[in-house]
């Protein structure tokens, strides 16, 4: 009998010295992790101590994860204010907004946050650290025996304030169910920043009540594939766009996982879906035709930036935008706007001299300082930070002051810097690697898509943000941001088959510390995440999972 106990003592501690040396998959990695041995066991029915906070909003974050918990687990879990409850959330002043310290011993689980935003963080890897992935995506386990969790103590804080990710719509439209998807699988990689391209050249999708066409006539076009080369327009009627109620339920959809949206209307270039509806005023040539372009690239039909109406224009869609989005920021896009419409019009040129410039360029960033003195006149809830991409930093910045924050693209840690020099705030978006629309191998199976397969998820992990940065600017750093472009990407599943796991790599670069990413002990994490892609109904790049 006492050989059988202590060949019983001896199996338990071997189990719990193999549960201590197994990697957790945590994506992102959290600052520091310790774990124990042992694991603390779920009961069928379980409290959660919830402190007193202004506006119930920790409550709100603690009733939608017991929800969903329920759902997936079939446990019960009351939310309330018992002292000795198996799971606490307890306030901490003393830690950052986004920070947590998680504990979890074999008797409870204790949380500690400052703010609302902590606590979810903190739940998000309590997710993680469950033996399913169905938490995490919102769906009923069938393959759990035990709810339980590793013994554990975490304390974390992400890198940087901004942990993007941004999705163009302007050339493909998918919908707000899509939407939904992509915000829920962010909220899980502690992403905060859902940067909505939602103008182009090819199409307006966003309703502006004051100017009807521009969904009327400038969200629809006359292709869904976007010719290019030897691919040519196919004919097919083709567009959609969200309406302001649509696009109020994704705020608030956001805003339960903590995220910001960014909403980004490109102007004055890639603007001709605009102009096509409104050219008596947007257009530098009205006499001529003008339609929702049905191609790729760089259209040079921009807005008449000297035109009176085309500034009042840009002013009302601001102040819709406001309305709609309760955040801090709008994008007004800046990018690849040719001059040459504004070189042949005679009202350019006389405003161009008016302002004392000969450099076309200084046309766009004039007609952003009078939107930005717009904004200036607003209620202090109505303010808003201004967002372009870094071609402006091409012309004169100075009218357009310091109080401005540049995404860095192309030549992006180049850009960045000169940005951060120049006192501005930047954002680190490199078009290599951190253009996840791209191929993301070179394997048969890939999709059509553009680039040529260098972009791996190896890639994307291994590009290092900020680094060489002087101390002294390293402040004006918000963070990293992956894009993707719709060029080429008709369907939601190929936006899905190529976004992941590639996202997952960007947001532990905006989360983990520098000195702890390794990539190959990131691949060994990511194992777990192929479970949660396929509970969750997105495809994905299965060739880097075993």
């Amino acid at each position: 009998m006492k050989l059988r106990t202590l060949l019983l003592a001896l199996a338990c501690v071997c189990v719990a010295l193999v549960q201590a040396a197994s990697p957790l998959s945590l994506i992102p990695l959290p600052a520091s992790v310790q774990q124990g041995s042992g694991q603390f066991t779920f009961p069928a029915k379980v409290q959660l101590c919830v402190p007193s906070y202004t506006g119930d909003s920790v409550k709100a974050v603690a009733k939608r994860w017991a929800g969903n918990f329920t759902k997936s687990t079939g446990i019960k879990v009351s939310v309330g204010k018992k002292a000795n409850a198996a799971i606490q959330l307890r306030l901490n002043s003393g830690l950052a907004s986004e920070a947590y310290d998680l504990q979890v011993t074999r008797e409870r689980i204790v949380i500690e946050a400052a703010r609302p935003a902590g606590f979810f963080y903190a739940l998000q890897t309590l997710n993680q650290l469950l033996p399913s992935r169905a938490v995490m995506a919102g769906v009923k386990a069938t393959d759990v025996q035990a709810w339980t969790l590793p013994v554990v103590t975490i304390k974390d804080h992400p890198r940087f304030e901004w942990r993007g990710f941004m999705l163009d719509e302007g050339r493909h439209f998918y919908g707000k169910e899509e939407i939904k998807k992509l915000l829920d699988v962010m909220a899980a990689y502690k992403l905060n920043r859902f940067h909505w391209h939602l103008t182009e050249d090819q199409g307006w999708r966003i309703e502006i009540k004051k100017y009807p066409r521009l969904t009327e006539v400038g969200a629809w076009r006359n292709s869904k594939v976007l010719g290019w080369g030897e691919v040519k327009p196919d004919g097919q009627r083709y567009g959609g766009f969200y309406t302001q109620k649509d696009a109020r339920e994704i705020v608030r959809y956001a805003q339960e996982r903590f995220i910001e949206i960014v909403p980004e209307v490109d102007i004055p270039g890639h603007s001709q879906a605009a102009v096509a509806a409104y050219p008596e005023f947007l257009s530098c040539d009205p006499q001529n035709k003008h339609e929702v372009w049905l191609w790729q690239g760089v259209s040079p039909d921009v807005i008449n930036v000297s035109h009176p109406q085309a500034v009042q224009f840009a002013k009302d869609v601001i102040d819709e935008l406001t309305a709609i989005f309760p955040f801090r920021y709008i994008h007004l896009g800046g990018d690849e706007c040719p001059t040459n419409k504004w070189e042949a019009n005679e009202a350019c040129r006389q405003q161009l001299a008016s302002i004392g410039s000969k450099n076309f360029r200084d046309l766009q960033i004039n007609f952003y300082r009078q939107l930005q003195d717009h904004i200036s006149q607003k209620p202090a809830s109505e303010q808003r930070q201004l967002i372009f991409w870094n071609e402006v930093l091409h012309g004169n910045t100075r009218p357009l002051g310091t109080d401005i924050t540049i995404m860095a693209w192309v030549g992006a840690d180049g850009a960045a810097k000169d940005a951060a020099q120049r006192g501005m705030k930047t954002i680190l978006s490199p078009q290599i690697p951190y253009y996840i629309n791209r191929r993301q191998s070179n394997l048969p199976t890939e999709p059509r898509s553009q680039g040529h397969g260098t972009e791996t998820v190896e890639a994307v992990y291994n590009y290092v943000p900020m680094a060489g940065i002087p101390a002294d600017l390293q402040q004006r750093y918000m963070g990293v941001q992956a894009n993707f472009w719709t060029e080429w990407v008709e369907e939601a599943s190929v936006v899905q088959y190529l976004m992941f796991p590639r996202l997952a790599a960007v947001a532990e670069a905006g989360w983990t510390p520098q000195q702890l990413r390794k990539y190959p002990d990131f691949l060994e994490r990511l194992q777990a995440e192929a479970k949660y892609y396929e509970l969750r109904g997105v495809d994905y790049g299965k060739h880097v999972f075993r």
